[in-house]
């Protein structure tokens, strides 16, 4: 939760565009874990079923760290962050829309209670500026885009490995990205020592050992514990922001932002009681993941 949380810190500090971190972050811990992959290649090949819904996962992905990181490059750091982490109800809808199931009254109860904390957020930051209100609308369509993934990777997890996934899923984020900062023409060269340290720090610690913690958090922890924790990193997000980026938070912005995370929690209960524990999917870190 504490290396996630301070993913959203090094982007708005890295003076670089949202999508050439997004892309630094996700090649270096595609690097990293390429020999471990490569190891589980030798033992068998991937079946191809899996391997397209992994490239598919890895494009949403790829969008889902475009829009949060463009959000936090332009309206800071707290209030993107917290609306990416609506995942859990964009992924409830695509259920109930594309899978055909029914969901209880607890799920539509918070739904509607996180959407009335995130419109509160939104029309707060619009009064702001515009560019502010675009950040947080960026951070709420990251959402969107995450829940997406978990929606293609609950698919293809059945086909293969949740490392296999992983790696070909980020390795597609990556080329996704790198594509991305072309059509944009944002440079992936050119910058300070101070930067490039900052693209490290990223891929090191929220991509690497934040996935690696919660990986090993998930075999010694319920679900049900592993994920309503993981709500805290916004709250992470936020209390480090105020001392060190200057981001102030209001007594109304708190309150949405308890609005969201409560509806959230909910969507989780509800879902937890709905279906029983499966095994998780090993996914790359979103900043709201």
């Amino acid at each position: 939760m504490v290396s996630i949380g301070i993913s959203p810190l090094l982007v708005r500090t890295a003076g670089a565009p949202g999508p050439v971190t997004a892309f630094y972050r996700l090649t270096i811990a595609v690097v990293l874990f390429a020999p471990f992959f490569g190891r589980g290649l030798l033992k068998s090949r991937p079946a191809r079923p899996g391997v397209l819904l992994a490239l598919l996962a890895g494009l949403l992905f790829a969008l889902d760290m475009t829009a949060w990181t463009t959000g936090v490059v332009l309206g800071g750091a707290t209030n993107p962050t917290l609306l990416a982490n609506t995942a859990p109800l964009w992924v409830g809808l695509g259920t109930v829309f594309i899978f055909r199931r029914r969901l209880g009254p607890g799920f539509w109860l918070g739904l509607l209670l996180a959407l009335a904390g995130a419109a509160v957020i939104l029309g707060l930051d619009a009064q702001q500026a515009a560019h502010v209100g675009l950040g947080s609308l960026f951070g709420l369509l990251a959402g969107v885009f995450y829940g997406g993934y978990f929606l293609v990777a609950e698919r293809g997890r059945g086909h293969l490995r949740a490392l296999s996934f992983w790696w070909l899923s980020a390795a597609a984020s990556s080329v996704a990205l790198l594509v991305i900062t072309f059509i944009l023409r944002q440079p992936l060269t050119g910058y300070p020592p101070r930067t490039w340290l900052l693209f490290l720090a990223m891929g090191l610690i929220p991509q690497v050992a934040g996935y690696l913690s919660i990986t090993y958090a998930q075999g010694h922890l319920p679900a049900a514990l592993v994920s309503p924790t993981l709500l805290g990193q916004p709250v992470v997000t936020a209390l480090l922001a105020w001392p060190l980026l200057g981001e102030v938070i209001t007594p109304v912005e708190a309150l949405g932002g308890l609005m969201v995370l409560g509806g959230v929690l909910i969507v989780h209960r509800s879902s937890e009681r709905k279906a029983p524990v499966t095994e998780s999917v090993a996914a790359p870190l979103s900043p709201g993941d």
